[in-house]
């Protein structure tokens, strides 16, 4: 559309239209949708063309919200199976959790054994020299 400039004389330059297709929400879709069902023939022509639409739009949105309403209705009630390998995944992560445990008790053990093999060379040491032995 051609927008008039300063001077007064219409701006021969078209402004742009938005680049790549139109995107609509599902709530748009839904709201024509309805509204286009209550409609007559030509009031329908109306609408589409007060929306810019095509009647193809309003054929595939139709087929989207009737695979939707199928899938919706085709789904299992209550809570979905639990994943097994979820439920291995838990047990590994509590078995790691054990094994990190056990292993800083080890080397808390192996820390305090090596001090005491330490402290008792160094006593054997002491209690040879104190009893007239030279190391």
């Amino acid at each position: 559309m051609a927008s008039i400039n300063n001077h007064g004389t219409p701006d021969p330059q078209v402004t742009p239209r938005s680049s790549g297709p139109r995107r609509y929400s599902a709530e748009y879709k839904a709201r024509i949708l309805a509204e286009y069902e209550t409609l007559g023939k030509q009031a329908k022509g109306a609408l589409l063309r007060r929306e810019g639409l095509y009647s193809s739009l309003i054929t595939n949105w139709r087929q989207q919200r009737d695979k939707g309403a199928e899938a919706a209705l085709a789904a299992p009630a209550g809570r979905p199976k639990a994943d097994p390998r979820d439920k291995e995944i838990a047990r590994l992560q509590t078995q790691v959790a054990r094994l990190e445990t056990e292993l800083g008790k080890a080397r808390t053990v192996i820390e305090v054994q090596g001090k005491l093999s330490a402290l008792l060379d160094q006593l054997a040491t002491d209690s040879a020299t104190t009893n007239g032995e030279s190391a």
